[in-house]
C-alpha cells in the first residue's frame, strides 16, 4: 500500500525542475489553540480542537500537517494518531529530535504510525537549536555533536526501513545487535524524511539524508543562497533534495486591510510579551539568526515579506509572513516556486480560522498559478 494518490510526492523524487513535481502544502496542528497572539488556555490536550483542525485542513486541501516537538508538549506520535483517526487523506509530519528515543525504537514507532494511518506518516528531523529546551529532556550535547548524532541516527532509520533481516550497528553514539526489521512502513521504499536546520553542519547532514530540506520564511536572496548550499551538499552523495518554505500568510480583502491586520498582530504581540515580562531574545540557532539578519535590513522586504513578528520574538521558529490579498500572496508564493521551493508550510496567527481561510482562498489560487507556470514552461520546451 502506498501513500494516498493525491498526497505528498513520492519519496526521493528528483528536484529537477519544480515543474516536474506537484506543489505540496503543509499546515501545522497544535494540541490546543495557541499562538503569539492567543495565550494558551484550557486543557493541555484539547481533543475537540485537534479533531476540528485536522478536518478543516483536510477539507481545505492541505497535504500534510506538521506536529511540532517541545519538551513541555504532549507526545507527537499520539497527537498525530489522534488527528489521523478523524481523517482519511491528509498526512502527518511528526517532528522528532534524535537522541531521546533509540533509533531502533523510533523506526518501529514511525513504521507503526504509517501502518495505522494507511501510509500517511513522515518524519521531520530536528537536531535541536535551543540548548535550554534540549536540557529539559536531558540532552547536553553541543550543536556539532548533535548533528553528528543525527547523521548516525537517520542512517540507522533508513537501514531499518529498507533492509531485510536483523541489523547490527556499532557507531559513535549507538550500538545494537540484531535489530528487527519486521515492522515496516506501508510507504515504499520508506517513510519520507524532512529536515530542519540552517547551520553548515545541518546542511551537510541534510545533503546526505533529507528528501525535503525545510527553510523558514527567508528573502529571495537568502533562499537562493541556502538552496545552492544544500544542492551542493546533496550532489556529493549523488542525491537531490526538495525544498520547503515556512511562512505565516496574513490575508485580507484589500492590501491596506492586510497590512492593518499585520499591525494589529504586531501590537498584540507587544502587549502579550510585556504582560509576560519577556524581553529581547538572542537565539542560538542559525535559522533564527538568519531571519534576524534579514529583519535588520527592514521590516518589509521583497514584494510583501514581513518581519514584524520575527523582530519582536527573536525569530522564534516560523515567524515571517507574506501580507496581502489572497491573489497577492499567491503571486509571492509563485516567486518562491520559481526559486525551486515545492513545499509550502503555512500557518496563521489565528490558527484554525486562518487554516480555513487558506484552504478557501489561498491554496486554490496558488495551485492555479503554479499549474499555469508549469504548463507554460512545458509549452516553451515543446516549441524549442
Amino acid at each position: 500500500m502506498t501513500a494516498p494518490s493525491n498526497g505528498p510526492a513520492a519519496v526521493g523524487s528528483p528536484i529537477g525542475s519544480p515543474g516536474s513535481i506537484a506543489p505540496e502544502f503543509i499546515g501545522m496542528i497544535h494540541h490546543r489553540q495557541a499562538s503569539e497572539i492567543h495565550p494558551a488556555t484550557g486543557p493541555i490536550l484539547d481533543r475537540g480542537y485537534i479533531k476540528d483542525f485536522a478536518n478543516a485542513a483536510q477539507a481545505g486541501g492541505f497535504d500534510r500537517l506538521l506536529v511540532g516537538y517541545h519538551s513541555d508538549a504532549p507526545d507527537g506520535f499520539l497527537v498525530a494518531a489522534l488527528a489521523a483517526s478523524h481523517t482519511d487523506r491528509i498526512g502527518y509530519l511528526v517532528a522528532h529530535r534524535p537522541g531521546f528515543v533509540a533509533p531502533t525504537v523510533a523506526a518501529r514507532k514511525f513504521a507503526t504510525l504509517d501502518q495505522i494511518t494507511g501510509g500517511r506518516a513522515a518524519i521531520h528531523v530536528i537536531s535541536g537549536g535551543d540548548d535550554v529546551d534540549q536540557a529539559r529532556d536531558g540532552d547536553y550535547l553541543g550543536k556539532d555533536d548533535r548533528y553528528a548524532r543525527t547523521d548516525e541516527y537517520v542512517g540507522i532509520l533508513k537501514r531499518i526501513w529498507t533492509e531485510q533481516g536483523p541489523i547490527s550497528h556499532k557507531g559513535t553514539y549507538y550500538q545494537f545487535d540484531g535489530a528487527s526489521t519486521a515492522v515496516n512502513s506501508l510507504q515504499q521504499p520508506r517513510i519520507p524524511i524532512y529536515f530542519g536546520g540552517a547551520s553548515e553542519a545541518a546542511v551537510q547532514v541534510a545533503g546526505k539524508h533529507a528528501d525535503v530540506f525545510a527553510l523558514w520564511g527567508e528573502t529571495y536572496a537568502q533562499v537562493r543562497e541556502i538552496t545552492a548550499r544544500v544542492r551542493a551538499a546533496a550532489a556529493q552523495h549523488n542525491r537531490s533534495v526538495r525544498f520547503s518554505l515556512s511562512l505565516r500568510p496574513i490575508l485580507a480583502e484589500t492590501e491596506d486591510a492586510a497590512w492593518e491586520r499585520a499591525d494589529r498582530i504586531k501590537q498584540r504581540i507587544i502587549e502579550l510579551r510585556a504582560k509576560a515580562g519577556l524581553g529581547p531574545r538572542n537565539p542560538a540557532n542559525e535559522g533564527s539568526r538568519r531571519l534576524l539578519a534579514a529583519a535588520a535590513e527592514g521590516e518589509r522586504q521583497d514584494k510583501r515579506l514581513w518581519f514584524g513578528a520575527a523582530k519582536l520574538t527573536g525569530a522564534a521558529g516560523n515567524s515571517t509572513a507574506l501580507v496581502g490579498t489572497p491573489d497577492q500572496v499567491a503571486d509571492a508564493l509563485l516567486d518562491y516556486w520559481d526559486l525551486g521551493v515545492t513545499t509550502f508550510l503555512i500557518r496563521g496567527f489565528d490558527p484554525l480560522e486562518d487554516a480555513i481561510a487558506y484552504g478557501r482562498d489561498l491554496l486554490p489560487r496558488t495551485k492555479a498559478l503554479i499549474a499555469a507556470r508549469v504548463a507554460g514552461q512545458a509549452a516553451a520546451r515543446a516549441a524549442a
